[in-house]
């Protein structure tokens, strides 16, 4: 799933203490010959709130179990997102399907300044300053991945200094 990006970070939900939050839920209409069948379609984001954050997607007949199987799901993508004094390290964009959103560092105090699907993603992975914007479709599946894509493309700086192999105090002295 995350295949495109360059040193990600996979991490295992054993030891975590996972908190998850529900996104959205569908009802879904499947027509059958003999009328139409409910179900339902969840997707959750879960998060350690330091770091850590996964998402899932569950469908089921019922709510409850649509949902338990979105949290499971969102457990199996678990992937580590760097963290700077409580915000992103810099500016990023992120763009799945029709969505789009954008992600800034914010001074500490500004609080999460983000709406609906990417709001419930960065609380998750513990960020308590930052300035985003979503734009174009709302439809909170591809907000998500949206959101997904700004932060997997993020990078700290010791990780820049070890790709470009070089000092930390070159990447912002250099």
């Amino acid at each position: 799933m995350y295949h495109k990006y360059k040193n990600v970070e996979r991490v295992k939900p054993s030891g975590l203490e996972l908190v998850d939050r529900l996104v959205g839920v569908q009802r879904v209409t499947k027509v059958t010959k003999g009328g139409r069948a409910f179900g339902f379609s969840a997707i959750v984001v879960v998060g350690d709130g330091n770091g850590v954050v996964g998402h899932g997607l569950g469908k089921s007949k019922d709510v409850a179990s649509a949902i338990a199987k979105a949290i499971e799901d969102a457990k199996k993508n678990l992937v580590r997102i760097p963290i700077l004094n409580g915000t992103v390290p810099h500016e990023q964009k992120g763009k799945f399907g029709g969505a789009k959103v954008f992600i800034k560092p914010a001074s500490n105090g500004t609080g999460v300044i983000a709406g609906g699907a990417v709001r419930a993603v960065l609380e998750s992975v513990g960020v308590h300053d930052v300035l985003s914007k979503s734009q174009g479709s709302s439809n909170p599946h591809n907000v998500v991945k949206a959101s997904f894509d700004a932060l997997l493309q993020l990078r700290s700086a010791a990780a820049i200094a070890k790709q470009r192999g070089i000092s930390l105090e070159k990447v912002f002295n250099g």
